[in-house]
């Protein structure tokens, strides 16, 4: 309960400050933190809906490829929906070839189910990368947010997704869907006998995975103004989004939430303060702390928070 209690006030945080950031007083850095904010909002939500996926005990690689057909299909639809309509759009392709992809992969485990997914990723980038009505490598120029109307459109767009992914992820992990999904997940013989219908539990929650991962990419689309294969369908993408939620704790909302914005924020001090090379900095401190902290920054704060047990006998304990 305390756990939960403490996401919800963290989550609640994060948000506020979301949403109040712009009118800060930032100084001549406010243009460079605002988009340095909307980058990590995004990033997180995509870290958000690949968490959701984890939780089914399911390896995606396949986010780089649902965040790159959500963005093009929102580049492609924005011109004659607008904004929000598009992105809509971007998240039902999204999640109907995240359905498609399950339904032929979601009975393979471990291993299995990642290089299916990768596979996939990359007949997708092959795809758009051949494909004439998407630019192929030239790439597609996309209007922004709002036809350019609103100056902070873009910018709430990604508070939006932040807000979504880490709402989906908190409703999720309070409804019985969590529990089917944790059984799946410790082991899907033991699910099925206790009459958790496991197939349709991982295509469920794929689905609701895609869309989320479809809608970061959407906005990410709107904010850059330009799309190529390379950058919305790259390995770096899937990679990004399982990295956060390993470094700030898995299966949370918690974990993908800090992990995203401390990440996306020490990114960008380590290239701001070493320039070339600091990739390699970054990369070290990622391999300690998946060696050292297991179970991300979550829990670490959680296994500091837990009292220590008594040595004393019990009767001692009420004196």
């Amino acid at each position: 309960m305390e756990a939960r209690e403490g996401t919800l006030i963290l989550v609640g945080m994060v948000l506020l400050l979301a949403l109040f950031l712009p009118g800060l007083p930032l100084g001549a850095w406010r243009a460079f933190l605002l988009d340095t904010a909307q980058f990590a909002f995004i990033v997180t939500g995509l870290a958000l809906s690949w968490d959701l996926l984890a939780r089914t005990g399911q390896l995606s690689l396949a986010h780089g490829a649902f965040f790159g057909l959500g963005a093009y299909a929102a580049a492609l639809a924005a011109p004659g929906l607008g904004t929000i309509p598009a992105l809509l759009v971007g998240m039902a392709i999204a999640a109907a070839s995240s359905l498609l992809l399950g339904l032929a992969t979601l009975r393979l485990q471990g291993m299995y189910f990642a290089i299916a997914t990768l596979a996939f990723s990359e007949v997708m980038r092959t795809l758009v990368l051949k494909a004439q009505f998407t630019g192929g490598s030239i790439g597609l120029p996309v209007p922004p947010a709002f036809g350019g109307q609103l100056p902070l459109g873009g910018y709430y767009l990604a508070v939006t997704v932040l807000a979504g992914c880490a709402l989906v992820s908190l409703g999720v992990s309070q409804s019985r869907l969590h529990y089917a999904m944790a059984a799946t997940r410790q082991g899907e013989a033991v699910a099925r006998v206790l009459g958790v219908p496991v197939v349709r539990v991982k295509l469920l929650v794929f689905a609701i995975s895609a869309a989320l991962a479809g809608l970061a990419g959407g906005v990410y689309g709107m904010k850059t103004l330009f799309l190529t294969p390379y950058d919305a369908f790259g390995l770096a993408r899937a990679v990004e989004a399982l990295v956060i939620p390993i470094f700030g704790g898995l299966y949370t909302t918690a974990g993908p939430l800090v992990g995203g914005i401390l990440l996306v924020g020490l990114e960008t001090w380590l290239r701001l303060r070493i320039g070339e090379g600091y990739l390699v900095v970054y990369g070290v401190i990622l391999v300690l702390t998946i060696l050292f902290l297991p179970k991300g920054l979550v829990g670490l704060v959680r296994s500091r928070s837990k009292p220590i047990p008594s040595s004393s006998p019990q009767g001692e304990q009420h004196v």
